[in-house]
């Protein structure tokens, strides 16, 4: 499960009155690097909840090595001083993406819980997660 993900996911149990974000509990991580789209990155970015990302970003960035980068208190936003708000074009036609986007990149895109669980915060249901998969499907009596 990446992380982008993790930003929508909320608990419905009933009677749940702050079913989130949900926590996350570690068992299993692996970093699986992806090409960087940065068009996608600016288009997602107004859509995610950035004090969520950043506290899930944290809770798990010290499974990896290196560690997740720190990620900045305020959502990035495109540079208004580029001639593209993805990268910087020079003469050569290499595009080099701006850093913190690529930190963002590696959080949100290549950062995958493969085992562990996501715990309610308002009634402490666990939601496991296995194989990168949340299994957030309620019991009879939670509906």
């Amino acid at each position: 499960m990446r992380l982008l993900t993790h930003n929508f996911l909320i608990s419905n149990v009933k009677g749940t009155e702050k079913g989130y974000p949900l926590k996350i509990e570690v068992e299993a991580v692996v970093e699986e690097p992806s090409q960087i789209n940065p068009a996608f990155l600016w288009k997602i970015l107004p859509k995610l909840d950035w004090a969520v990302v950043r506290d899930a970003a944290l809770s798990i960035a010290d499974k990896f090595d290196p560690p997740l980068p720190p990620l900045p208190e305020e959502r990035p936003s495109p540079c208004v001083d580029h001639a593209s708000p993805f990268s910087n074009v020079y003469g050569d036609g290499e595009a080099e993406v701006d850093p913190v986007l690529t930190s963002v990149h590696r959080i949100l895109m290549d950062a995958h819980l493969i085992d562990g669980s996501l715990v309610c915060p308002d009634t402490g249901r666990i939601f496991p997660v296995k194989e990168g998969i949340p299994n957030m499907v309620l019991h009879e009596d939670e509906l």
